[in-house]
């Protein structure tokens, strides 16, 4: 009787240490499983938020908006301007603040940028912020914000701007020359914003801030030595008058040049587009039937416009951890924080 219990109890121990050591196995299994699982890197942009500087700096689209609101009330033209720095900005490494470096060598002396303007508007907004939010703001995120409140300013749409860009360390002249000038193709433009992550929609929407802000007469004297086929030719010949040197500056928008709507894209249908790249768009079938459809659906524009902006605004944005830095300034790098 002793024999047989002795023998019982033998099997239930080894029982339970069978299924100890199978229990050990099934819990070390999915732990070994997601120690070796590869690491899921997110998009920068994923990155970026509503709320990023919710409690380091609150006021900070409050200070921006309330500092773009008082130079447009000083020059209403640096409101597309601002746009445009925006634009060079993003097109160039990304959205990183590099067009605001201003070095030798920098895309800011680059003779493509020699018609931006906008710069000291940044720098002010900037001051402020740094006086009430010491290293916490990015000048890119500024230049990006302020981009939208420019375009609302002159009665676009309004979009929500995430927030969290860092700002780059290099800026080179070189690169800021293969921005479109004005008098690229359109096979060239779609290759263009392609490279950036945008579509030709994108490029006919956001080409689209034409319909305000004004052009030097140097981006279209190719344009005016003789007629040019794909222009008006009154409109050629008002041109031909108007400028007179290279440095005159003329509306980008001959219709309503100070209100922001689709009277960019009727100019068009009409052989009104004062760029090269602008009459191109309805010379290629795709890009022209986004245009005819903007003439046909006004309400387009406006939400299109947001959307497109909201997708350059995100253009290899610099988000993650040792990527770029805060400048303290936005005309040069931090030598030591």
């Amino acid at each position: 009787m002793k024999l047989c219990m002795f023998f019982a109890f033998l099997v239930i121990v080894q029982l339970e240490l069978s299924i100890s050591l199978v229990e050990s196995i099934n819990l070390q299994q999915p732990l070994q499983a997601i120690t070796k699982a590869p690491k899921v890197i997110l998009p920068a942009e994923d990155y970026l938020s509503l709320t990023h500087y919710l409690n380091s700096c609150p006021d900070v689209e409050g200070i921006i908006h309330q500092k773009t609101k008082a130079w447009f009330k000083k020059d209403y033209t640096l409101a597309a301007s601002l746009i445009r720095l925006h634009f060079h900005d993003c097109a160039v490494r990304g959205c990183d603040g590099s067009i605001l470096l201003n070095h030798p060598g920098s895309e800011r002396r680059a003779k493509a940028s020699r018609t931006l303007r906008g710069f000291e508007v940044i720098d002010d907004i900037k001051a402020e912020i740094e006086r009430r939010c010491p290293k916490t703001v990015s000048c890119t995120d500024i230049l990006t914000v302020v981009a939208r409140d420019a375009t609302v300013l002159l009665g676009g749409p309004f979009w929500e701007v995430t927030l969290g860009r860092k700002d780059g360390k290099t800026s080179i002249a070189k690169e800021a020359e293969m921005v479109p000038q004005g008098y690229e193709n359109v096979t060239t433009l779609i290759e263009f914003f392609k490279s950036k992550g945008l579509n030709e929609l994108d490029l006919v929407i956001l080409s689209g801030s034409h319909t305000i802000g004004r052009s030097s007469c140097y981006s279209i004297l190719h344009r005016l030595a003789k007629p040019d086929p794909t222009l008006d030719i009154q409109y050629w010949k008002q041109l031909r008058k108007k400028c007179r040197r290279g440095w005159d500056l003329v509306d980008l928008d001959v219709t309503t040049p100070k209100t922001f709507d689709i009277a960019y894209f009727t100019n068009l249908q009409k052989k009104l587009g004062l760029l090269s790249t602008d009459s191109a768009l309805y010379t290629n079938q795709m890009t022209a039937a986004f245009v005819d459809a903007t003439v046909s659906q006004p309400s387009l524009f406006e939400s299109q416009f947001a959307a497109s902006m909201v997708k350059l605004g995100n253009v290899q944005v610099l988000t993650r951890k040792n990527e770029g830095e805060i400048r303290l300034n936005c005309n040069s790098v931090n030598r030591n924080y």
